[in-house]
């Protein structure tokens, strides 16, 4: 009797755990908590490798002078401190006083000061948060035919289309390229259309520092029998034909062999093949009949 109650024992508990193995996690758990409840035996997936553009966002923004940062502790609103990163790196916080921040992210400097503030006795298990509310010491320099000009702040790696998407693209007026002169004084024009198009090294990274400009585009002139006379810029290796086709072409009494081109004052013959260059001046005649 003694072994056939053993035996039903071993045979309930087994069937417990299988049930409990099985056993559904309740309806409406947070998927993480449904897979602890379901899977608490399996182990644990190896975390995916991160891509070069998220390491570069989590390295984050270096802080540096002038910055301004937001730290504060979970539950503690007694700590919470807004300051400007001094001259000599520092700001001062509660409790522990003036703490060198300079060369520190967000990320990198919660976990220090968690530590500075258990260590001291101040919280047993403090959770920091650190936020950059005002970029002041890592910047480009945006100027020229674009949509905003100024400073703008680099908190990660940017392209150089980037930096100028942010600004608000170039403008209609600007020209087809855009000068890269970097901190050190290395000058580089890009053409804007590879920028987009083209590989990582027509759309460098940019840096601290550096400086980009778009001046606005060379202008050529158009009058006469033309249905869209005035001043246009130059884009790209423009011929005459282009011109006459970006214009909508010569008016009904208009004629392309009527067409007298003023180059720095004086008149040259024209052939439709021909390059467009800066200040040139188009007039299109009547035909003859």
């Amino acid at each position: 009797m003694k072994v056939l109650m053993r035996l039903l024992g071993s045979v309930l508990l087994f069937a417990s755990a299988a049930a409990n193995a099985q056993q559904p996690a309740p309806a409406g758990l947070p998927p993480a908590a449904a897979a602890q409840i379901q899977g608490q035996a399996q182990p644990p997936r190896p975390p995916a490798g991160q891509t070069k553009a998220e390491k570069d966002l989590a390295a984050g923004y270096v802080l540096g002078p002038d910055d301004v940062v937001e730290i504060s502790v979970l539950g503690q609103p007694e700590f919470t401190t807004r300051a400007r990163i001094k001259a000599n790196g520092t700001i001062q916080l509660p409790f522990i006083g003036e703490q060198k921040i300079e060369g520190e992210t967000a990320i990198s400097l919660a976990p220090k000061l968690a530590e500075k503030l258990r260590t001291g006795g101040y919280y047993a298990k403090p959770v920091v948060n650190v936020e950059v509310s005002g970029f002041a010491s890592r910047y480009v320099t945006l100027l020229g035919a674009v949509g905003q000009t100024g400073l703008q702040p680099v908190d990660r790696e940017y392209r150089l289309s980037e930096v100028i998407a942010r600004a608000g693209g170039i403008r209609p007026d600007g020209a087809d390229y855009v000068t890269l002169t970097r901190a050190n004084g290395e000058q580089h024009d890009y053409n804007f259309e590879k920028l987009a198009s083209g590989g990582p090294e027509d759309d460098p990274l940019v840096h601290p520092g550096d400086k980009i400009y778009v001046p606005e585009a060379d202008l050529y002139y158009i009058y006469g029998q033309i249905n869209q006379p005035g001043q246009f810029p130059i884009k790209g290796d423009m011929t005459v034909r282009n011109v006459i086709a970006r214009s909508g072409g010569v008016t009904a009494s208009g004629s392309v062999k009527r067409i007298k081109l003023y180059r720095n004052g004086e008149e040259q013959k024209v052939d439709l093949d021909m390059k467009v260059k800066a200040g040139d001046v188009f007039t299109v005649g009547e035909r003859l009949f």
